[in-house]
């Protein structure tokens, strides 16, 4: 069965399976949100008003036996935070249940007339829609359990919590995992606040006799699949036991933290004296003190990788899931806490109300440096969430993120490019990452080019970290490279592999190869991501951005930063070679 785009319009309450017009058609993941986003979406629009839509799309392989670590779904939109066009990428089990339906995207647009909120259901036998107002106000955590109560086979559940039915920039959307925890989050741009501007609580996702994935050439498919698999297993960061399997993301807490390059209490310092407390291999210990939770769980099923986990509390009932190291470093080395329990319990709440991890923690940041609360004081960034969660005057300015609060409270170190705040890698003392926040097309976002790879791990090639020569170039093919990884379905950590082993990057082309039928070479990866980054960048251009957009913060420029005492010396120009080649040709 041919892919199809299922259309749902919230106006007239309808929903039609579309052929996917040849425009589209060799796409999928982030390449057809950004496609779709880019064809139908006037650039110009208000983000919550009646003319955005929400994209929603599994990669070329999600849905195929085996292909590993390929669950991951795209969401596209505006976004709410930025106002340039966004893709947000979520784990669980959301991606491999669209695409065994034979959906290569869902799109949702127009807004009820009548004010009503719905969820909708989505099963082989097409989509209904349901009255949504018992589950108004609730968190994520109750309205997947009420989900999966009602209906059977443990659908897929993707959701907005609170925050996305206010519309707050700060909405995440998301996704649950094999356990039916709300973990996993597409957080970033506040694409919660999309879904919610068209009344839907929630999407349910039945693929029960779905007719599954097309392989248009299955030998070429389990090829790659078998390469890309070996090389998964046999890399040190990826394999079974290795740094992400055993401690999960936040086995970087520690190594980052050596570097110099952990943004410590808002970005006012590369180190933090308490990284160790709050690290990856801290977790792994407090699950094997406590006799619960988990380290090496899937996030989707088919990963085998297995970075996530599950922390439990000193009474051994889970807190959360996950702590990831760009959560940890958002709610606890960027405000001073090194209390892996308190940082749990933000995380629960960030999960239930539906707040992305990175921009709550830097938001939470940006009040302490206000003065609102010391940092370090855990419990009152913990009290901070109540004030969400009753919807407070308080609680919408936090909810709508760090800019938002900053310009409230008077704070002019803010650090953000486009709206979004920066991730867990400090730009000045990794220079790379620096002109990845500066220059993506979606504002501050470490996953759309993960320069860390070879300038901290030595992935691929070691390059320092503190120069900033050659980077642009660097930056500018790890984009690329991911575009094309964020439109396969496949997890972005399959990154460190395919970088070190040729047979691994072989194995991922093959794959998608196999399934789409096409005579594809590594040398195509990187200008088909190339062709989505022009059409991303081209959208921001015509909502109004230009270069003078894709720069770090004044006071990065300035202020040294502790242990190396370096500031971003990085001139405009080297930025803006990063995206001179979209106009060339």
């Amino acid at each position: 069965m041919a892919r199809k785009i299922l259309r749902i319009n919230m106006t007239d309450l309808t929903a039609k399976y579309e052929d996917i017009p040849e425009k589209w058609a060799m796409w999928a993941g982030r390449g057809l949100t950004s496609s779709i986003i880019y064809d139908e979406v006037d650039p110009t629009c208000h983000p919550l008003g009646p003319n955005n839509k929400l994209v929603i799309a599994p990669g070329w392989v999600s849905g195929t036996p085996a292909a590993p670590s390929s669950g991951r779904t795209s969401f596209g939109g505006k976004s709410p935070l930025t106002g340039t066009i966004k893709e947000a990428n979520s784990g669980g089990l959301s991606s491999q249940k669209i695409a065994r339906l034979g959906i290569a995207a869902i799109i949702l647009e127009g807004q009820p007339k009548d004010g009503k909120w719905y969820y909708i259901h989505i099963d082989k036998d097409g989509v209904t829609f349901h009255d949504a107002s018992d589950l108004l106000g609730k968190g994520m955590e109750e309205v997947d359990r009420i989900m999966w109560e009602r209906h059977p086979n443990k659908p897929a559940v993707i959701g907005i919590g609170p925050v996305g039915e206010r519309l707050a920039s700060n909405a995440g959307i998301s996704v649950n995992d094999p356990e039916n925890n709300p973990g996993r989050y597409a957080g970033r741009g506040g694409l919660g606040a999309v879904m919610g501007a068209r009344h839907v609580k929630a999407i349910v996702v039945d693929d029960k006799g779905g007719p599954g994935v097309e392989i248009k050439n299955m030998d070429l498919f389990k090829q790659g699949r078998k390469k890309l698999t070996n090389a998964i297993l046999s890399h040190d960061i990826t394999k079974k036991g290795g740094g992400l399997n055993a401690y999960g993301t936040d086995v970087l807490m520690n190594i980052i933290n050596e570097a110099g390059g952990l943004p410590t209490r808002n970005f006012s310092s590369g180190q933090f004296e308490g990284a160790a407390k709050i690290s990856g291999e801290m977790i792994a210990e407090m699950v094997e003190k406590r006799k619960a939770g988990m380290t090496g769980h899937a996030c989707h099923p088919g990963c085998v990788i297995q970075c996530s986990n599950i922390y439990p509390g000193p009474d051994g009932k889970i807190i959360a899931s996950p702590i990831e190291y760009e959560t940890a470093f958002a709610l606890g080395a960027n405000c001073g806490i090194d209390d892996l329990d308190f940082v749990a319990k933000m995380t629960k709440e960030c999960n239930d109300l539906g707040l992305d991890t990175i921009e709550m923690g830097n938001t939470i940041a940006i009040a302490m440096e206000a003065g609102l609360l010391e940092f370090g004081d855990k419990e009152k960034a913990l009290a901070l969430f109540d004030e969400i969660r009753n919807d407070t005057p308080l609680g919408r300015i936090l909810s709508n993120g760090v800019e938002a609060t900053a310009k409230v409270f008077g704070v002019h170190r803010v650090p953000t490019v486009k709206g979004q705040s920066m991730p867990a890698y400090e730009p000045r003392a990794i220079k790379g990452i620096g002109f990845t926040y500066a220059t993506s097309t979606m504002g501050a976002d470490h996953t759309s080019g993960y320069t860390i790879a070879p300038e901290i791990l030595g992935t691929g090639q070691k390059v320092d970290p503190l120069t900033y020569e050659g980077k642009a170039e660097l930056s500018l093919a790890f984009q690329a490279t991911t575009a094309f990884i964020d439109s396969t379905g496949y997890c972005l950590f399959i990154a460190f592999p395919i970088l070190d082993i040729q047979e691994g990057f072989e194995g991922m082309v093959e794959t998608v190869a196999g399934v789409m039928g096409w005579d594809l070479s590594g040398d195509d990866v990187v200008e088909i991501g190339k062709e989505i980054l022009k059409k991303e960048r081209l959208f921001n251009e015509k909502a109004g951005f230009t270069n003078a957009d894709d720069r770090i913060p004044e006071f990065m420029r300035y202020e040294p930063l502790p242990p190396h005492n370096v500031v971003w010396d990085v001139p405009d120009e080297e930025l803006d070679k990063v995206y001179a080649w979209v106009h060339e040709s």
